[in-house]
């Protein structure tokens, strides 16, 4: 039976003759034209990234500058890679023997380029509290670093002490010595541990410097100043300034100068 294959078919009539094959779309079409762009739009982008280089370029030459100082990389590396001081978390020690007890924060190590914004941390990380105690073990370092140190331990009406503990609380006799003295002068309260020293000299500067007095006048100036502040006798400064070796105080001394003004007879 012969069927209408119209519908079916892939070709269509052409209206003058026969079934043809539709036309297709050519494979490739053509690209379209390119937009072209204003000239004012043109320049406006080219003076963009112009500026945007310049930007860069500045900014990469002052961070040039910067970190091309050796105290720049000195602060960088203490700040961020290897931190010249190591802090531990005590949860509680009784210098007092009252038995109440106080959180301490046993600090080792040599004071660094960023040693106070590194202590800051560590206080805050500990939620120390009024009364609670920073435990100093140090030969010293960055006279600086150390004036601000103190300055944030006594914000924080903080203790001081010069000694080493466990875990358990047991404290240990330790050394204190240059820089580390003014950590320490920054308690509200100073203990006084038996066994432990506190040592002191003569500051010098340890880069070059133009006038090597003057820098050495306006250090001893510095320092005499914070330690009035902390409530401690200009003796101490005295002592500093009569030697470039370690003096280590005895312990009457020390009390002599309010450097230490709670004294323990044991550890």
């Amino acid at each position: 039976m012969p069927t209408d294959d119209r519908e079916t078919s892939p070709f269509q009539r052409s209206p003058t003759g026969p079934w043809v094959t539709p036309a297709r779309p050519p494979a490739n079409p053509p690209p379209a034209p390119p937009v072209s762009r204003p000239p004012v739009a043109r320049r406006r982008g080219f003076w963009s990234v112009a500026i945007f280089v310049l930007l860069m370029a500045g900014v990469g030459i002052r961070a040039y500058r910067d970190l091309s100082r050796p105290e720049a990389w000195a602060y960088w590396k203490d700040q961020y890679f290897s931190p010249s001081l190591s802090a531990t978390l005590i949860p509680k020690i009784d210098l007092d023997g009252t038995g109440r007890g106080h959180a301490a924060l046993a600090i080792r190590g040599t004071i660094g380029a960023a040693a106070a914004s590194w202590l800051r941390d560590k206080i805050d990380q500990a939620h120390l509290a009024p009364g609670d105690v920073i435990l100093l073990s140090s030969p010293g370092g960055d006279v600086g670093q150390a004036i601000i140190m103190g300055e944030a331990i006594r914000a924080r009406s903080l203790t001081t002490a010069v000694g080493t503990a466990d875990s358990s609380g047991e404290v240990r006799p330790a050394y204190c010595a240059s820089a580390c003295v003014l950590v320490f002068a920054g308690g509200k309260t100073r203990y006084g541990i038996k066994g432990s020293a506190l040592g002191v000299h003569r500051f010098v500067a340890t880069s070059p410097v133009r006038d090597p007095t003057a820098e050495a006048q306006q250090t001893t100036g510095v320092i005499l100043n914070y330690m009035t502040r902390m409530g401690i006798s200009s003796s101490v400064v005295e002592a500093m300034s009569q030697t470039s070796d370690v003096r280590w105080l005895g312990a009457r001394e020390a009390e002599a100068m309010n450097l230490v003004t709670d004294p323990l007879r044991g550890p």
